[in-house]
């Protein structure tokens, strides 16, 4: 099945106060690994970066292994990605959505994500949680514990056959509504996701203590396959 990446990157990184994407680890931007993972990653035929037109010729000036397509985002993620899915070569059947933050995810996962959605229709990257969960009152006060056992942090990639995806953001166009992610959209017409554990750290790079960990992260290697 022909499948197609769409790497989300037009946010304006306004809680970093800088450009997140275009900030280096270990030489290369953040937006560059995370495309490179995907150009690495076998089942993966084509990417689509959404961003800007100056985003992209500051930060993917490297040669990839895989044609790499620049699409004009929205004004939110859930814009964005609708426009990349309108780009789409019409011989895609598969698509694999990723957050251009989060530059440490594994090939090895992303072809798991991949494989999954193609049995199932559905599937998202995520870990367990494992911390204790407590609710608290509007005072702050916390009140009583959250089991944590059936629950997890939603991560990207999240795949899907094309159609499913498609169908979803149809749905959630018509009808107004505001999602959060790929799997909030698929969720709105009654399908369900199979969630891949990830096998090591896929952190979202939102404060710059994120940049300082992911750094160390690499020049250990224990988040490469």
């Amino acid at each position: 099945m022909p499948t197609a990446a769409i790497i989300v990157a037009a946010g304006t990184s306004q809680r970093m106060g800088f450009d997140k994407l275009a900030a280096s680890l270990r030489g290369i931007p953040v937006l560059a690994r995370s495309i490179h993972a995907f150009s690495d990653a076998p089942s993966v035929d084509e990417i689509y970066v959404v961003c800007s037109e100056a985003r992209f010729r500051e930060l993917v000036t490297e040669s990839f292994s895989k044609p790499i397509i620049r699409v004009d985002g929205g004004s939110s993620r859930q814009e964005s990605v609708q426009q990349g899915l309108r780009a789409l070569s019409p011989e895609i059947t598969m698509v694999a959505v990723h957050d251009g933050a989060r530059p440490l995810v594994r090939v090895g996962d992303i072809e798991q994500c991949i494989e999954r959605a193609r049995q199932y229709g559905a599937s998202s990257l995520a870990r367990k949680v494992t911390e204790t969960l407590k609710r608290a009152d509007a005072e702050g006060f916390a009140r009583s514990s959250v089991d944590r056992a059936l629950l997890w942090f939603m991560e990207t990639p999240q795949c899907f056959r094309l159609n499913v995806l498609k169908r979803a953001y149809q749905h959630v166009r018509e009808r107004n509504l505001q999602v959060t992610d790929e799997v909030s959209a698929v969720e709105a017409i009654g399908i369900s996701t199979f969630l891949v554990e990830s096998s090591g750290s896929n952190l979202k790079i939102t404060i710059p203590a994120d940049l300082e960990f992911a750094s160390f992260l690499i020049g250990e290697n224990v988040w490469a396959d």
